[in-house]
């Protein structure tokens, strides 16, 4: 394709990750974006199989490994001790596959300095309320009342607070808070198992190690009930969480300031048309969704991964929108619609959907070929996008030794910090 002048709206992961495909298929890019300091928002996340992909495809996949710290499997308990959520990479086609914890500021600082070397212009402060066709460009329109220079492609990577697409009509029931704090160096806890205990579908609580001697913790509320756990303090709520979860008495002793943690909320959305004039969505933008699979960033990276081999397939930018929704739809819409039936037995205020997991689908989900398919469906695997994409797997074997390292730093700089 001959080169294009593209704005990127949104410096978060996929955004930063199709600013450097593009860049280096010779096109001309411009990241706005509207903190004065491109800055991560979150805490923990997990990077499947896909999307450590499409990082080996960048030749960023050693640092982020470097960085994280890998997972073997997914472990999930009910109040009686029962294993109610089982998912296994080892039961992949892929030998020596794993899933990768990892901060979000570091995914954000690997991108970020990428982008910074490959010498891509960020515009800061750039707060983006709409766009427009100008001929045959388009530009963006400011919240200060100026506009951008045209440009012959928009790209709206903005995640759920995009202000190109409608905004979802609601957020859903439940939420999260979320805290970094430090890998617990001794007790029960396993750096290389994400691990989860529910109450019912009412409460949940989680831990998984990202790397660096950190871990993410997480905690299900409900929106409605996020100022009633602020009026309460944090001494009730430590005590709620051990009384799920008595192993964590250490670790809520970390917690001193309700403000270590953010209540994060969530919505699935689905826009109607992903593409449009000279402008196309990704990440968020496009399909929003809870994070009970944990599939948004790992989706978020094949869709810049698929929209620059689309754009390298064709001079005529229309055409290429197109081709980029016949790479991605099908996979999308499948983990949209998995996603939204799987996040009530985990999160509900009905006894129902957490009777219908313990005694139906986590006793099914053990008969063959049920492990394979949990396995397939954390990873990211189903509708096979990587084939689609022809991107190879990671190559595990090298990896791996990476990892190993990473998990020796991470017990490390654990065991250099105090416990409570």
């Amino acid at each position: 394709m001959r080169p294009l002048e593209i704005a990127i709206v949104g410096c978060g992961i996929s955004g930063l990750a199709a600013a450097l495909l593009l860049h280096r298929q010779g096109h001309q890019i411009t990241l706005y974006e509207r903190f004065e300091a491109p800055r991560p928002v979150g805490s923990g996340l997990m990077i499947q199989p896909i999307g450590l992909a499409v990082l080996e495809a960048l030749g960023l996949a050693e640092r982020a490994v470097q960085k994280g710290a890998p997972v073997d499997k997914l472990l999930g308990l009910n109040t009686e001790g029962e294993p109610v959520l089982e998912a296994e990479y080892r039961h992949l086609t892929m030998p020596g596959a794993f899933g990768l914890g990892i901060h979000r500021a570091s995914l954000f600082g690997i991108l970020y300095e990428a982008v910074g070397s490959a010498g891509i212009a960020v515009a800061t402060g750039h707060d983006v309320e709409g766009s427009a066709p100008d001929g045959d460009k388009r530009r963006l329109a400011f919240a200060d009342g100026t506009t951008s220079p045209p440009h012959d492609l928009v790209i709206d990577a903005a995640g759920l607070g995009s202000q190109l697409v409608p905004k979802p009509p609601h957020y859903l029931p439940y939420g999260a808070l979320w805290a970094t704090i430090d890998w617990p160096a001794t007790g029960p806890f396993r750096p290389r198992l994400l691990e989860q205990r529910y109450a019912r579908a009412e409460q949940m609580v989680g831990l998984l190690s990202v790397g660096e001697g950190r871990a993410a913790f997480f905690w299900s509320l409900k929106g409605e009930r996020f100022e009633q756990w602020q009026d309460r303090g944090l001494a009730a709520w430590r005590d709620e969480v051990c009384a799920l979860w008595p192993e964590c008495k250490h670790l809520v002793g970390q917690f001193t300031d309700p403000a270590q943690l953010t209540f994060a909320r969530y919505a699935h959305r689905t826009t109607k048309e992903p593409v449009g004039e000279r402008i196309v969505h990704i990440g968020d933008a496009w399909h929003a969704a809870s994070p009970q699979l944990g599939q948004g960033a790992n989706m978020a990276l094949l869709d810049a991964y698929g929209l620059a081999m689309a754009l390298g397939q064709s001079d005529d930018v229309a055409i290429a929108l197109s081709r980029f929704l016949s790479l991605r739809a099908g996979h999308v819409k499948l983990y949209q619609w998995l996603t939204r039936w799987f996040t009530p037995p985990f999160q509900s205020d009905s006894p129902w959907p957490a009777i219908f997991r313990d005694h139906f689908m986590a006793p099914g989900s053990r008969i063959a070929p049920g492990p394979r398919l949990k396995a397939i469906t954390l990873a990211g695997l189903a509708g096979a996008p990587l084939q689609k994409l022809g991107l190879a797997a990671p190559d595990y074997d090298s990896l791996s030794a990476l990892s190993s390292d990473s998990a020796s730093s991470t017990w490390a700089r654990a065991s250099s910090v105090p416990q409570s």
